[in-house]
């Protein structure tokens, strides 16, 4: 999706148009493949780092523009949301000090970004989703202002025909619907290029299928969305989702989704990849193409490709075949999609070094991988990956069902330093960023275990808002260094400062943890609930989560005592005949100062928050603002005190 002059292709005229175009450069790369003018002699290694951006108080920056602006470099360029930009590092040769060198750059890229954000109240931030952000950024306001996303959008949604399904379950559990392609935007990742020779891209393209759940394990980093904790690599299960446009069937029919792992073991050439792609997934986007690549060859000069560059950038297979050219020659590489955004720079590069070193490891070791292994060890042990990182169980050839670490540091970290030397990486380098994978492995301690331990560590200090911005400082404040991940000191909550900014909207302060009732059932149940639950108001909703009434502890407390006077000994009326239905509500985006002049204005200790269908998402109470407003007050007469005390002399 790097081409800028695209559209949705909506007309049957400009589809057929494309098609035919896509069609006759898959004609064209078999010819190239035949004649074998692929280049094979040289290896090169690449990647790509997406960033989030955040503002003073650790939220989303929606200024991406601005920022590029300012940085006014071709290596950076936009991504989906305003809150996040990318850039490329160059390609080098895979040989000697390209570790060091790819390192040296991504820090001295990072470095400008946070030079020229600094003036605009704007810094960078690696992580695979960051834990401030919420669903109200998700907005087509938040969607970077140019065609292409725009043309995305609505080729996503009219094949998707309906909204965004999110369900993910983890040590909590998160379903939620959206509108629109920018849940995508969540995800940002550390993305690698392997240039490989033809003939042996079947072989190379499998082997990365099969160590993707190794590097995966140790390289977690996305532990939390909308404040849930879900997978270890919520990423995974995300940016499936996000962009999955099929469609429920009554039929046992197979779909393949647009992100995936695939079906199976390539057997002979990229183009297996390619005509499955072209067959199973309609073309979403389109442009006007006026290269004929049989007229290139026969000129003796290589065609673009740019169909087939474009339909393959609307597929995301978590290994992605690439096509490319580099100093007039053409190549055939893998792009790793799998890893996500940091922790840290030091951490990414031993991804890297990792993968890269297992890429030539295994393949010295086992050959033809797809002899060794069943696709779907492959296929499972990826997924187990993603959900638990380090805790899972990862089937090898020759071991079995293997605990990670064990796996990781008995086979697989000898074959990726075998890999390296083979390679002729620098001894010094590949000992450097290896170790840093022996050592995080062997502590348990990677990138998402670092958030999730600082997490309980925190406890119930402060809001969930508060502590979640604490967690996004610590990860700025500690990857502006050099350190990897495993040797961090947990965050602390008064990292993230304490900020009127964390508590600006209601879905920052809404109780999303629930209990309700339905509008048949007994007061005796409501009441019930009240006191187990130690709470003054109990929605009621009906069989679609529909908020239809409250009930009240004042409205308990008055049918009481109607009972009691006429000395009835139990409450056998239903929720209907006291709860309110003349209800003010609020909307999980709505400003809090909003809220609470709502509350004082109709004399009312709560606000449910509800969605645009009347969905109850949570409520908001007078004591949530209490507590905000002691810690408001707390960090008030903390400064006054430092200012009395004046300067010590």
């Amino acid at each position: 999706m790097g081409e800028h002059e695209v559209k949705q292709a909506q007309d049957r005229e400009e589809l057929q148009r494309f098609t035919r175009k896509l069609l006759l450069d898959l004609r064209a790369l078999e010819r190239m493949l035949a004649e074998e003018l692929i280049e094979s002699d040289i290896g090169r290694i690449g990647a790509e780092q997406e960033l989030f951006l955040v503002d003073q108080h650790w939220r989303p920056a929606l200024r991406s523009m601005e920022l590029l602006e300012a940085i006014d470099d071709p290596h950076f360029t936009t991504e989906l949301g305003r809150f996040n930009v990318e850039f490329n590092l160059d390609p080098i040769r895979l040989a000697g000090d390209c570790l060091r060198q790819l390192e040296r750059q991504l820090t001295d890229l990072l470095a400008r970004a946070r030079e020229a954000g600094e003036p605009l109240g704007i810094r960078p931030l690696m992580t695979g989703i960051l834990p401030t952000l919420e669903k109200s950024h998700l907005t087509l306001d938040g969607m970077t202002p140019m065609p292409r996303y725009y043309a995305l959008n609505e080729a996503m949604n009219r094949l998707r025909g309906g909204v965004y399904q999110l369900r993910i379950k983890g040590r909590d559990e998160l379903i939620v619907e959206h509108d629109n392609v920018m849940l995508e935007a969540c995800n940002t990742s550390f993305q690698l290029h392997f240039q490989v020779p033809q003939n042996e891209f079947a072989r190379r393209y499998n082997i990365a299928q099969a160590v993707a759940a190794p590097t995966l394990a140790c390289a977690v980093n996305s532990p939390l969305l909308f404040g849930r904790q879900l997978w270890l690599e919520t990423r995974i299960a995300l940016f499936q989702q996000s962009i999955d446009t099929r469609q429920p069937s009554e039929t046992l029919r197979e779909q393949l989704p647009r992100v995936s792992f695939g079906r199976d073991w390539v057997r002979e050439s990229v183009l297996e990849i390619f005509h499955e792609d072209i067959a199973r997934f309609r073309v979403l986007m389109a442009r006007e193409v006026d290269e004929d690549p049989f007229e290139v060859l026969d000129r003796g000069e290589i065609p673009d490709l740019p169909a087939l560059k474009l339909h393959n950038g609307t597929i995301y297979r978590w290994n992605r075949p690439c096509y490319g050219i580099s100093d007039g020659k053409p190549h055939l590489r893998i792009e790793n999609r799998v890893l996500p955004a940091g922790p840290s720079a030091r951490d990414e590069l031993a991804n890297a070094a990792f993968w890269f070193g297992l890429m030539e490891g295994v393949s010295q070791e086992y050959g033809d991988i797809s002899s060794r292994m069943a696709f779907s060890a492959a296929h499972d042990n990826f997924v187990r990956a993603a959900r638990v990182g380090l805790g899972a169980n990862l089937d090898w050839p020759g071991r079995g069902p293997t605990p990670g670490p064990v796996l990781i540091r008995e086979t697989l970290l000898p074959l990726a330093r075998q890999g390296l030397a083979e390679l002729g990486i620098d001894a010094s380098d590949a000992e450097l960023y290896l170790d840093v994978i022996d050592r995080r492995t062997a502590s348990s301690r990677t990138g998402a275990g670092w958030q999730l331990d600082s997490l309980q560590r925190m406890g119930d200090q402060g809001s969930l808002s508060e502590r979640l911005a604490a967690l996004t400082a610590g990860l700025a404040s500690r990857q502006a260094g050099s350190e990897p991940a495993h040797e961090w000191t947990p965050a602390r909550l008064e990292e993230a400062g304490r900020s009127h900014r964390h508590h600006l909207r209601v879905e920052q302060l809404m109780t999303t943890d629930l209990f309700t009732v339905g509008e048949d059932e007994l007061v005796d149940l409501a009441a019930h609930v009240m006191h187990w639950r130690h709470i003054r108001h109990v929605p009621v909703e009906d069989e679609q989560h529909r908020l239809v009434g409250l009930v009240t502890y004042r409205a308990l407390l008055k049918l009481l005592v109607e009972k009691l006077g006429r000395g009835s000994q139990s409450v056998e009326t239903p929720v209907r005949e006291i709860m309110q239905t003349n209800l003010v509500t609020v909307r999980p985006e709505t400003p809090s100062l909003t809220a609470l002049g709502l509350m004082r204005q109709h004399r009312i200790s709560c606000l449910p928050v509800v969605t645009d269908d009347n969905r109850l998402a949570g409520i908001i109470t007078e004591r949530d603002f209490i507590g905000v407003a002691r810690d408001l007050l707390e960090h008030f007469l903390e400064g006054e005190t430092e200012e009395s005390a004046g300067p010590a002399e």
